[in-house]
C-alpha cells in the first residue's frame, strides 16, 4: 500500500479522502508524505517549512531520531497489556513523569481531550469526597473563548458554534466567565457547589491570547482561597512551547519539582500533544495524592492508558525537551520572531498585531473573520514554501518545531515578509 501511495499524486490522494472520509476537517491543499526536524515535503517531493507543529505535538521536530529509536525498540518488545495486568515500562514513566513536573500521581491517557474529560471526572471525584458538596451538584467554571477538545462534555463548555451547534443537550453543571476576568471568577467561586476553574495559560485555538500579566497568578490565589481546584490545560501550552517548560512556570528551570518552579502550581496539570513528540498519542493529568487518590478501581480507564509503547515514547520525549534546552531556544527564537513580525507591521496595513510567547504566536489581519484572506495568504504561504493555517477567520497561527535555528527563524520570517507584503486582497 505504500508504494501504490507514493505513486498517486496529491489531487488524487485529496480526492480520495474526500470520497471516502467524514468532511469533518478543512485542510490547506498539500499532501504531506514524510517530515524531518522543522521540515515537511509533499507527494511530489517538495519541502515546506512546518509552522503548525501538528497544533503544538511535533515540538522536538519530526521523526526526532530519538524518541524514534525508543518507539522501535519498545514496539519489538510489548506494546499493549492493558492496565488487567501490570507492565515493566508504566511504573518507571510514572516515576520519571511525575518527578519532571513535581507531583505526587500521574493519571496516564491517550489524547488531549481525553485528559481534559479525566481532570474533569477527577474534579468532580474530589469535589464530593474531600470538599464535601452535595453529591451530583458540583459545578466546574470555564472561560469563554476556551479550546478543550470536541466532546460532548468538552463542548458543553465551549461557545464556539462550529464546535456546538446540533450536539445538544449539553452537560450540565458548567459555568462560563470571561477570560482574562478576574471580577467574574471571583464572583463565580462564590458559589459554594464550585469545585474547579480549569483553563488554558494561553489561549491557542481562541487565536494565541495571552493573559494580562498577574491574571493567573491571582486566579490561583482566587481558588485557594475559595478551596477550589485551579485545573491547568497545558496540552498546548506544555512541554517548552512558551518559552518555559509550562506557561504556569517560573523562573526555575530545573527539572525536578522544587518549591519554585511554578509561578502558579495548578492543583491538576493536563498534558498531551508534545508529551510524545507527535509520535505516539500519549496524555497525562498530575495531581497530588489528595486529590488523585479519591480515584478508586474501576472509576476510570483506558484499554490503551499507560501502555509500553507510549510509556517509552513520553519518556525519551521529555528527556529530548531537557537535554536540547528547548525550553530556552523557543524562549529566544520567540522573542526574534515577535521583533520581525512587529517590524513587518511597520511596513504593511494588512496586519495589525503579532500577540504570543516563545513559539506559540499569531498575527492577526486586518480583514473581517468572516473574510477569506487569511486562508488565502496561508496558501501563497504553501507556494512560498511554509505552512500555517488560520484560527477563527482572520487569525494565523504560528507554531514551527522548537528545534527550529535561528537562521531557518529569519528565513521563515523572510517568507511571510515577502507573502505579507506581495499579497493582494
Amino acid at each position: 500500500m505504500i508504494q501504490e501511495a507514493t505513486r498517486r499524486s496529491s489531487q488524487e490522494l485529496m480526492d480520495l479522502e474526500d470520497k471516502y472520509g467524514a468532511h469533518n476537517y478543512h485542510p490547506l491543499p498539500v499532501v504531506l508524505s514524510r517530515g524531518e526536524g522543522v521540515f515537511v515535503w509533499d507527494v511530489e517531493g517538495n519541502r515546506y517549512y512546518d509552522f503548525l507543529s501538528a497544533y503544538s505535538a511535533v515540538n522536538q521536530g519530526h521523526c526526532h531520531p530519538r524518541i524514534i529509536g525508543a518507539l522501535k525498540e519498545q514496539a519489538e518488545k510489548l506494546t499493549l497489556t492493558s492496565r488487567a495486568f501490570y507492565n515493566d515500562q508504566l511504573g518507571v514513566y510514572e516515576k520519571f513523569i511525575t518527578s519532571y513536573f513535581g507531583y505526587d500521581k500521574v493519571l496516564p491517557m491517550n489524547t488531549g481531550v481525553e485528559a481534559v474529560e479525566t481532570a474533569m471526572k477527577l474534579c468532580k471525584k474530589w469535589a464530593y469526597k474531600v470538599k464535601g458538596i452535595e453529591r451530583y451538584k458540583a459545578k466546574i467554571v470555564f472561560v469563554t473563548g476556551n479550546f478543550h477538545g470536541r466532546t460532548q462534555a468538552v463542548i458543553s463548555a465551549s461557545v464556539d458554534e462550529g464546535a456546538t451547534a446540533d450536539f445538544g443537550p449539553y452537560l450540565p453543571g458548567i459555568e462560563l466567565i470571561p477570560y482574562n476576568d478576574l471580577a467574574a471568577l471571583e464572583q463565580a467561586l462564590k458559589d459554594p457547589h464550585v469545585a474547579g476553574f480549569l483553563v488554558e495559560p494561553i489561549q491557542g485555538e481562541a487565536g494565541v491570547f495571552v493573559p494580562d500579566e498577574g491574571y493567573l497568578k491571582k486566579a490561583r490565589e482566587l481558588c485557594k482561597a475559595a478551596n477550589v481546584l485551579f485545573i491547568a490545560d497545558e496540552v498546548q501550552t506544555g512541554v517548552a512551547r512558551t518559552g518555559k517548560l509550562l506557561a504556569t512556570c517560573g523562573n526555575c528551570d530545573c527539572q525536578s519539582g522544587c518549591e519554585n518552579r511554578y509561578e502558579i502550581r495548578p492543583d491538576i496539570l493536563i498534558l498531551g500533544k508534545a508529551l510524545s513528540g507527535g509520535v505516539f498519542p500519549v496524555s497525562a493529568v498530575l495531581a497530588d495524592d489528595e486529590i488523585m487518590l479519591t480515584m478508586k478501581p474501576g472509576d476510570h480507564g483506558s484499554t490503551f492508558g499507560g501502555n509500553p509503547l507510549a510509556c517509552a515514547v513520553a519518556i525519551e520525549a521529555l528527556k529530548v525537551i531537557r537535554d536540547e534546552k528547548l525550553a530556552e531556544n523557543a524562549n529566544h527564537l520567540g522573542n526574534l520572531f515577535r521583533e520581525r513580525m512587529r517590524n513587518m507591521i511597520e511596513k504593511t496595513d494588512l496586519v495589525t498585531l503579532v500577540r504570543g510567547k516563545g513559539l506559540l504566536n499569531a498575527i492577526v489581519i486586518n480583514d473581517s473573520p468572516d473574510s477569506h484572506t487569511a486562508w488565502d495568504i496561508c496558501v501563497a504561504l504553501k507556494e512560498n514554501g511554509l505552512l500555517a493555517k488560520p484560527t477563527h477567520g482572520n487569525i494565523i497561527r504560528f507554531a514551527p518545531p522548537l528545534v527550529m535555528t535561528e537562521e531557518q527563524l529569519h528565513e521563515c520570517c523572510d517568507i511571510i515578509e515577502k507573502t505579507i507584503l506581495n499579497f493582494e486582497v
